[in-house]
């Protein structure tokens, strides 16, 4: 088995979901990580609030700098997770067709490397 990653990539714009809208993708999502664990292919999953509390640390001259906010300003950022086990790519693209179909929105499928 493999490792991948799905990651939900929200946009950084527009208006959320409305609320009777949003208690169905809450409920879709529900059945796709209920889905996963039935499959043995759950892991890990969860969402992140947005980038604006992110909080940046970075290595300079030997010390960590803290700061604030995004590392980067972008029209699209991380909004969730899903870690799974997948038998080859087709299985975790398909689990990603789920999640993509559940969550309303696009969906990246990642995997670890080198694996042992």
């Amino acid at each position: 088995m493999t490792y991948y990653l799905l990651s939900v990539v929200q946009p950084a714009d527009g208006e959320p979901p409305a609320p009777e809208a949003l208690a169905q993708i809450m409920r879709d999502v529900r059945a796709f990580d209920e889905e996963l664990r039935a499959a043995g292919a759950w892991v890990f999953a969860g969402g992140l609030h947005g980038p604006e509390t992110a909080t940046l640390l970075r290595p300079a001259d030997g010390d960590v700098l803290i700061s604030d906010g995004p590392y980067a300003e972008g029209k699209e950022y991380l909004g969730g997770l899903s870690l799974i086990k997948a038998g080859d790519l087709d299985e975790a693209l398909e689990w990603g067709r789920k999640a993509a179909l559940a969550t309303t929105l696009p969906i990246e499928v990642r995997p670890f490397v080198d694996q042992h």
